[in-house]
């Protein structure tokens, strides 16, 4: 299987999460050390005040001056809890990444090079994780690594978590900061690639997977859904196998070059990542 990366965005905002930790970071540092310098500087000048008074035999003066001298060094400024590990987010866009990554070797593995992967598709209505080009059609695949047990009502999706005694012990919809489940991620994409393609080359439908990569996901009870949904790559090599659609090579090129080609077009305008440290 020949390997498209067109973007990776995952590895993209991991890589931005991290440097802005250590920004931040760096920048409360900063901000400690100069009040360290301020926080000094009043000592000294109270203690100055304080031997003054001293040295002139201003005893009541002496007197306020060393409790106020007292005050100031309780006053010692906070050294900022800095964050020396990963963060939550960051936890959680390595489980993508390793989720992509997991779903495209096991995929590699088993296609040939009549089988094309584009990794990081974008369009208009969103990013596809992995578009999926051969002669037995096109998928457009998304990849959630989930430890859960996934449960599928329409495009409502959710996880339960059960202890090792088969309690459930956490609940939670699953969706993305827009408030989209994992088939209307893939779904509005895949439906606006499916337009696009459409009125420019052959007709081809798009198919979509929706693949929980975590070697502990589960699908619970899944009624309408509006995506196909498997465990593991090996559910979409059985989608290939059982696939009636046909593309051939020349279909397959020119499919590849449009989907190429629109994806330039919609992410030229995307913000770069946060450089620098």
């Amino acid at each position: 299987m020949r390997v498209v990366e067109l973007s990776n965005h995952p590895a993209d905002m991991l890589d931005d999460a991290a440097r802005r930790r250590e920004v931040t970071g760096q920048r409360a540092l900063a901000r400690y050390e100069d009040e360290l310098i301020e926080y000094r500087a009043r000592v000294q000048t109270a203690r100055v005040k304080r031997d003054r008074a001293r040295a002139q035999h201003r005893w009541w003066p002496w007197l306020r001056l060393v409790a106020a001298a007292w005050a100031v060094r309780r006053r010692v400024p906070r050294r900022p809890a800095l964050i020396t590990g990963p963060t939550d987010l960051e936890e959680k866009l390595k489980a993508g990444v390793a989720g992509e990554e997991l779903v495209a070797a096991e995929l590699g593995r088993a296609l040939d090079d009549d089988w094309t992967l584009l990794r990081g598709y974008r369009n208009r209505r969103g990013e596809i994780d992995h578009v999926l080009v051969g002669p037995r059609g096109l998928f457009a695949i998304e990849v959630k690594n989930l430890n859960a047990t996934v449960s599928v009502d329409g495009d409502h999706w959710r996880a339960d978590k059960y202890d090792n005694y088969g309690n459930l012990v956490d609940q939670r919809p699953i969706a993305d900061r827009k408030g989209r489940s994992p088939s209307v991620q893939l779904d509005e994409p895949a439906g606006e690639l499916e337009r696009f393609l459409r009125g420019r080359g052959p007709r081809v439908r798009v198919r979509r997977v929706v693949v929980l990569a975590h070697k502990k996901s589960r699908l619970g009870h899944v009624r309408h859904p509006t995506v196909l949904v498997g465990t593991s790559a090996g559910y979409v090599l059985s989608l290939l196998e059982a696939s009636a659609d046909q593309l051939d090579e020349p279909d397959r090129a020119k499919v590849q070059r449009l989907i190429r080609q629109d994806h330039e077009v919609h992410n030229r305008g995307r913000r770069p990542p946060l450089k620098g440290r």
